[in-house]
């Protein structure tokens, strides 16, 4: 072989195995990040963004609305975050949205993963950040000074959308039995997930935490939505109830009480 050929081939080679290493890099990547996208649950997004679905297939990690945003409330999920990298995400503990009447980064978004008509007027001729939908606040009473018995209403004065958004609510003290207590509450139709509550927290561990929407409402289980089938009917029918009174004979749960088969106040 000449010395000519021997190169050639030595120079195949060392392209080739150039070439597996990085397909196989490349393929760790985008299992990685296909990995982040199953297991990012948790990811709050900009005012108008779609469903997390969708807003993963149009979102092109152009990075326009981080750099729109005027507080740098958002950030570019970097790799091994958990979060499909590239994608703009914020953390309300670490800078809320601070609910820009202009909607920069939703405006800015060029391919509709953030979605504009989502925070407008209810005419269209506006936008309205109000209509914006990031999250939903939840609040962990176990964790919250107003809970204890103590006066604190951070959250509720932080909240753009003061006894909207948030309200407060009298309460009767357990532990003393003798003081009310203003124990704040989400509103889940109004609150817009800005964060600006959970960042205003005083507990070290924020009480008040701002989740995915679908996250924090959760949904009904299949066990649920099935409905009712004839097997079912069968099996009530076959039922027996006490005092073996049985469900085709009885005409209204209530005739059953009332009747003394059981004592309720």
């Amino acid at each position: 072989m000449s010395k000519n050929n021997g190169t050639n081939r030595r120079d195949f080679l060392s392209t080739l195995l150039k070439g597996g290493a990085a397909a196989c890099a490349g393929g760790i990547l985008w299992g990685g990040f296909v990995q982040e996208a199953k297991d990012a649950p948790l990811v709050l997004r900009p005012p108008g963004a779609v469903s997390d679905e969708s807003f993963l297939a149009k979102c092109i990690r152009c990075g326009l609305c981080v750099e729109a945003c005027p507080y740098d409330t958002l950030s570019l999920a970097v790799p091994g975050s958990g979060i499909p990298t590239g994608t703009p995400e914020f953390k309300p503990r670490q800078m809320p949205c601070y609910l820009c009447q202009d909607i920069p980064c939703t405006v800015e978004c060029p391919t509709g993963a953030l979605d504009v008509a989502s925070v407008s007027s209810d005419d269209g001729q506006s936008l309205d950040i109000n209509q914006a939908r990031m999250g939903l606040a939840i609040m962990d009473y176990h964790n919250c000074i107003a809970a204890w018995g103590l006066r604190c209403d951070a959250c509720y004065r932080a909240c753009p959308l003061i006894d909207k958004a948030i309200t407060l609510e009298y309460s009767r003290n357990e532990r003393t039995g003798r003081h009310a207590m203003l124990l704040p509450k989400v509103q889940t139709d109004t609150c817009t997930g800005c964060g600006l509550c959970e960042r205003a927290c005083v507990v070290e561990e924020a009480a008040i935490i701002v989740l995915p929407r679908e996250v924090a409402l959760g949904k009904v289980g299949d066990n649920y939505l099935r409905g009712w089938d004839s097997e079912d009917q069968k099996r009530i029918k076959n039922a027996v109830a006490p005092d073996d009174i049985r469900q085709d004979q009885a005409t209204d749960p209530l005739d059953y009480l009332n009747d003394g088969g059981l004592d309720y106040d």
